[in-house]
């Protein structure tokens, strides 16, 4: 199912389009004024947070059709592609397999326990069950984890210590392993492993790129994207992997726990700054512990006895 961390303008739009609503029929199903939504569609405001709620609700409860047109039009708003050209995504997991973890809150994607393909070569892997963080850690994460912990800030931060706004939900980056680790232990998780990480990225059968085999530019960001920088966490909803995860391919390479050498761990994921080809998770790239990098971050795994109800 899509996913919106933050309601603005453009995905109410887009869902108001969707459902095939007008502007009073749409406000009348959240419960607040048309000139309300049109304020938000016009960016003159933006939706309060029980109309975030509210709007969570509405796209959680549409069918399968209006979710599919909310995907093409986001993608399309986002890519600059004609929207008749954009393949929708499929709705790859059920809203239930998503929990909240109880320590950092963020929404987790479960993994089933089982053999997946991995590896260039299509090798058969066993990997237990576990659950993935559905967007990489933000820099708003990061923030909640410096602030009871007293750690030290990335050097992207503003001098006072703290992360400018605009990039709340956005990866946070310059962080090493180490640093990434420490986060991971603070919430009671862990960094992935490269083959949990890779099975999250491609699902079972082995398939090329989180969303199938076509190497699809507008499904991530990467060099060709031409954004040249880190996006929104939630931004590429036609890009998600067989369980619902975001920025699988592109925004951020991201920490694992495997170690490669003596002091070095593997990235997966690849960034902004890479090309498409480098993101296909069976690809190896590492780095030592202790690189901080403006294109690289970390998102965590839980085991089932770590986490909570599903949301």
């Amino acid at each position: 199912m899509p996913l919106v961390t933050q309601w603005t303008g453009v995905e109410t739009r887009a869902l108001r389009e969707a459902a095939r609503m007008t502007l009073a029929e749409f406000a009348q199903k959240l419960g607040v004024s048309d000139r309300a939504v049109a304020k938000w569609e016009a960016a003159k405001s933006e939706p309060r947070m029980v109309s975030q709620a509210a709007l969570d609700t509405m796209l959680a409860q549409a069918d399968a059709n209006v979710r599919g047109r909310f995907v093409g039009l986001i993608t399309a708003t986002q890519s600059g592609v004609p929207q008749q050209l954009v393949e929708p995504a499929e709705d790859p997991v059920d809203a239930s397999e998503y929990v909240r973890h109880p320590t950092d809150g963020k929404m987790m994607a479960r993994v089933p326990g089982g053999i997946f393909l991995a590896g260039e070569a299509g090798d058969p892997v066993w990997v237990d069950e576990f659950y993935i963080d559905v967007f990489e850690t933000t820099n708003a994460d990061y923030s909640r984890f410096v602030a009871a912990t007293g750690y030290q800030t990335p050097r992207h931060w503003d001098t006072d210590g703290r992360c400018p706004r605009s990039m709340y939900d956005h990866p946070v980056v310059e962080v090493s392993w180490n640093d990434a680790t420490a986060y991971a232990e603070w919430a009671g998780k862990a960094l992935p492993s490269a083959e949990q990480w890779e099975k999250a990225a491609r699902g079972t059968s082995g398939a090329v790129y989180p969303w199938g085999d076509r190497p699809t530019v507008a499904k991530c960001n990467v060099r060709e994207t031409r954004v040249e920088q880190t996006t929104s966490v939630s931004r590429y909803h036609s890009g998600v992997s067989p369980y619902g995860v975001y920025d699988m391919v592109g925004n951020v390479w991201e920490w694992c726990s495997t170690p490669t050498t003596r002091g070095r761990y593997e990235l997966k994921g690849s960034a902004f700054s890479s090309p498409l080809f480098r993101g296909m998770p069976s690809s190896y790239n590492d780095a030592d512990d202790f690189m901080q990098d403006d294109d690289t971050g970390f998102r965590c795994i839980a085991l089932p006895n770590q986490i909570s109800d599903p949301v």
